[in-house]
């Protein structure tokens, strides 16, 4: 016979309810992140539809997800305000975001801030969060400096929340169920945008802010907490101020589930190595459920919790950790939507599109040639060169009469779209012609803003062998080695303009993927000159960057104590706009700069565009080696 429900109410207290102890009930936690003010299926940049992508398509998901449970929430783990022209249009208001307004329509209840909601500023940050219709949550950011201790932080917005859910079970039995939610952002958002956040916000350790606040979440009433870490997942112990630390969230007492992101990969499944706390077949780290939906929208996490009532209240006693992608890659490799784009989010985002799409068209300039970065990892690529190009512009202008002024002029940039994650279609294709903002925009996706160092030969010899780590090493008659090597993001792959130099795949990498030093006296970068001139250890060089790698993104050997002759408050892409519209045209045409040092008998493969032409990089023996997943074309080498 089945216990009976009574209800209960203290004087002064809401509603309770005690339930039989054998009380189980399912919970579906829904879960986005990353999506990078992508509310729709259309890339601004390209100007077209992108049908793999958007929260409003997203959205369709999230519904269909809904329908199958009665008992769900939806979460967004952060990264929503930059991204694409939209996200710059509307950065710092005034009126609702749009993409705030989106996600509202799509049912999404909490988020919390990831770095790249930074990007703009605290004030833009705030007047954005102004029109949230939801709470927004981040136990590890203060406002101004932090305190001796984490539960005394001067925090920039709550801690976490608590949302108080009627429930079923199975039989039909209600339960209230009261469901906690933490948020944690990456502490470098202190160092990639430090002209913006010195001495308006302080962050602390994520796993710090976490155990001394989750307690405090438990003690308020919470049965449940889930964590939306804008953080990745590295394997490893723990190590201080980490940026991916979503697995070692996992050993926080008092965590039910994490909802990961920032890494812009796809948990559980294949992408990540199982062991050492990380299961990605069951979707669990260090035995906590875990999710982590890609970016963009282009796909939805779903968890489903199995809650079990006890002595101690609800615990975790099963669960599964699916992912749903919104698109699918047809036999001929275009992308197919599986849902239809979500009537309320267009209409919720209509009038933002509408602006946008004049605001990208307006023109800036013209090119000569077309301006593509299919074998921007193999090749001088036009798209690169014209940053660098206009970055040196910049740079030299702005220490004009200075003392530096007469020292050589290094610009240092790396490729933005080359494929990898977003797919065969994350190119630049810009045609000859007419530039538009758009264009602009594509050339350039971040907010950065341009600086410059004080650096000597070695330490810019350094520069180079962290970013020559992104190939593998390929000896003498190995035949088709895959060339990327695993974990390295192409944006990090930083090719210096105004020097020539080669690379040697014969040889170990100096740094691996996380930029550690794991072989100090390994050597890739042979030649290095300036002007037909070898570089000397001692030589000293003006070298133009951004923010973003000068305030340690990518783990770069940059030394701290470095001169900063430049820090500007213009961004890099209107530093590029700038230096278009002072062009009567722009030839793209790259100019000789690096090359791989040739081993004997050896090859190597890479993925890139389908319609990417070889003739386009005429100083690399590249041949078509077939189709790859994923909708790509493999290339072969020849070293």
């Amino acid at each position: 016979m089945r216990a009976p429900l009574r209800q209960i109410r203290a004087k002064g207290q809401a509603l309770t309810t005690e339930y039989p102890p054998c009380a189980r009930i399912m919970l579906r936690v829904l879960a986005t992140t990353d999506l990078h003010m992508q509310v729709r299926g259309w890339d601004y940049t390209a100007d077209r539809a992108a049908p793999g992508m958007g929260l409003a398509r997203l959205a369709s998901l999230i519904g269909a997800a809904r329908a199958e449970s009665p008992n769900s929430l939806t979460v967004d783990c952060g990264d929503h305000l930059q991204g694409n022209p939209m996200g710059d249009l509307f950065a710092g208001g005034p009126g609702p975001h749009p993409m705030f307004a989106a996600m509202a329509a799509a049912g999404i209840e909490v988020t919390t801030l990831g770095n790249h909601d930074f990007n703009y500023g605290v004030e833009a940050l705030e007047n954005a969060l102004e029109t949230a219709p939801f709470p927004v949550v981040c136990a590890n950011v203060a406002r101004g400096a932090l305190a001796a201790g984490a539960q005394d932080d001067p925090l920039l917005l709550p801690a976490w929340t608590i949302l108080d859910r009627r429930v079923t079970d199975a039989e039909g039995r209600a339960h209230a169920l009261r469901i906690g939610l933490i948020g944690l952002c990456p502490p470098q958002i202190l160092n990639w945008d430090a002209r913006l956040l010195a001495g308006r916000v302080g962050a602390r350790d994520m796993i710090d802010a976490a155990a001394a606040h989750v307690p405090r979440l438990r003690a308020a009433g919470a049965d449940i907490v889930i964590a939306l870490s804008h953080s990745g997942i590295q394997p490893g112990p723990r190590r201080p101020l980490q940026e991916q630390a979503s697995l070692q969230l996992g050993r926080v007492p008092g965590i039910d589930a994490i909802v990961a992101g920032h890494q812009h990969r796809l948990f559980p499944g294949p992408e990540f190595a199982p062991g050492g706390g990380i299961d990605p077949r069951a979707g669990t780290l260090h035995g906590v459920p875990a999710v982590m939906p890609g970016f963009w929208g282009t796909h939805l996490g779903v968890l489903d919790l199995a809650l079990q009532r006890g002595p101690q209240g609800w615990r975790v006693d099963g669960h599964t950790s699916a992912l749903r992608p919104v698109a699918e890659r047809g036999a001929d490799g275009a992308l197919v939507p599986l849902v239809p784009e979500s009537p309320a989010v267009l209409r919720a985002t209509a009038a933002a599109h509408a602006r946008t799409l004049t605001h990208i068209h307006e023109p800036i300039g013209r090119v000569t040639a077309p301006v593509t970065s299919h074998f921007a990892l193999v090749a001088d690529d036009p798209a690169v060169q014209l940053v660098a190009r206009a970055q040196a512009w910049a740079v030299a202008r702005a220490l004009r009469g200075s003392a530096q002024a007469e020292l050589p002029l290094v610009s240092i940039t790396s490729p933005f779209k080359a494929g990898g994650r977003a797919g065969p279609d994350h190119y630049h294709d810009i045609a000859a012609g007419p530039l538009r903002l758009r264009d602009a925009a594509d050339l350039y996706l971040f907010p950065n803003a341009a600086c410059a160092l004080l650096l000597n030969g070695a330490q810019l010899a350094d520069w180079l062998e962290r970013s020559a780590s992104l190939f593998r090493q390929a000896v003498p008659g190995a035949r088709d080695v895959p060339l990327l090597a695993p974990g390295v993001a192409t944006y990090n792959f930083d090719i210096a303009h105004g020097l020539r130099y080669a690379i040697d795949l014969s040889q170990p990498a100096r740094f691996d993927a996380d930029g550690q030093r794991v072989a100090p006296a390994a050597s890739r970068i042979r030649g290095l000159c300036h002007r037909g001139r070898p570089v000397a250890p001692d030589d000293r060089f003006v070298v133009a960057s951004n923010s973003y790698r000068v305030g340690g993104g990518g783990d770069f050997p940059i030394p701290a104590d470095a001169p900063r002759l430049l820090e500007t408050e213009e961004t890099n892409r209107d530093m590029l706009v700038r230096w278009i519209r002072a062009q009567p045209a722009v030839d793209p045409t790259p100019a000789p700069g690096w090359d791989f040092t040739p081993v004997a008998g050896a090859s190597v493969v890479f993925d890139s565009a389908p319609e990417a032409d070889p003739a386009t990089a005429p100083r690399r023996r590249i041949e078509r080696a077939g189709a790859a997943p994923g909708g790509f074309a493999r290339f072969r080498l020849h070293l």
